[in-house]
């Protein structure tokens, strides 16, 4: 029998991505133009078309200016789940701001959904060891489970020998939530991360497909992430480093049928239904 895995959303704009931060900051936003409604309801119409449920973890920022968007996907039948508030790195952040921020996302897509809000995901994976007083205040908040944690080396976030299949875990404060790590796949002594986002587009759809299907030999659901800007090429370029416009940019224009192959060859749920059948929280 197939293993089910978890297909992710990050709804941000191209424009709220932690590689532009230094170009386009918070202040700035209201004055760029918006595609992230259009992009994520692209998204939709294709899980429609291979009839795929989803995770959309929605940033608050969104949420609140295009409150319409996360009822449409809650119509759609997907999970709404949190993507914090500001998009801001949460080791860059001190707690009480973090919690408030937290407290008021998670209030305003329960509202909008009309649901528990049961997920969260962090801003660029940022729950590090540098911050995993977070963990605490997400258990506090009333979540379920948490999807930040990518247990890899990387420059910008990072547990590189943190457990890589889901499982439940105490925070440092003594709570209990279940983390849904971010995929990796074992190259020698190497963890490669094949989760999806810029990693999808760098990497040629065939070793994306191998490193996938040696999650599951492992007898592990992977857990796949997009964001709806990497399905549109017409989006404005931002002129960052060197490192960040290739991040951003790089193969933009295969994303979308990249995507395709993967909801053909894979089987897919919410991460929500997918943590159920594991049998790590209850039934929702």
């Amino acid at each position: 029998m197939d293993i089910i895995n978890a297909l992710t959303v990050d709804v941000e704009d191209y424009f709220q991505v932690a590689a532009f931060a230094e170009q386009i900051r918070p202040s700035d936003w209201d004055n760029q133009p918006l595609r992230v409604e259009r992009n994520t309801l692209r998204s939709l119409d294709l899980f429609d078309e291979y009839q795929t449920q989803a995770t959309f973890f929605v940033l608050g920022w969104v949420a609140e200016r295009l409150p319409g968007l996360v009822r449409e996907i809650v119509s759609r039948g997907h999970e709404i789940a949190s993507h914090g508030y500001s998009h801001r790195l949460i080791y860059d952040q001190q707690p009480e701001v973090f919690r408030q921020e937290t407290l008021t996302s998670k209030g305003l897509l329960e509202d909008q959904a009309q649901k528990p809000v049961r997920g969260y995901r962090a801003a660029s994976y940022s729950i590090t060891n540098r911050s995993l007083w977070a963990l605490d205040i997400l258990a506090e908040a009333g979540f379920i489970y948490d999807s930040s944690i990518f247990p890899v080396r990387h420059d910008r976030y990072g547990i590189p020998d943190a457990e890589e299949a889901p499982h439940r875990l105490d925070t440092p404060g003594g709570h209990q939530l279940v983390e849904f790590p971010l995929s990796t796949a074992h190259v020698l002594k190497y963890r490669l991360p094949v989760a999806g986002g810029g990693y999808f587009r760098l990497y040629p759809y065939s070793l994306t497909r191998a490193g996938l299907k040696q999650v599951n030999r492992r007898k592990m659901p992977f857990i796949f992430y997009l964001h709806p800007w990497e399905i549109d090429t017409g989006q404005p370029r931002i002129d960052g480093s060197w490192l960040s416009r290739f991040r951003h940019y790089n193969n933009l224009n295969k994303c979308e049928s990249r995507l395709r192959r993967l909801l053909q060859e894979f089987t897919f749920a919410p991460a929500g239904r997918v943590l159920e059948s594991m049998q790590l929280i209850p039934d929702g």
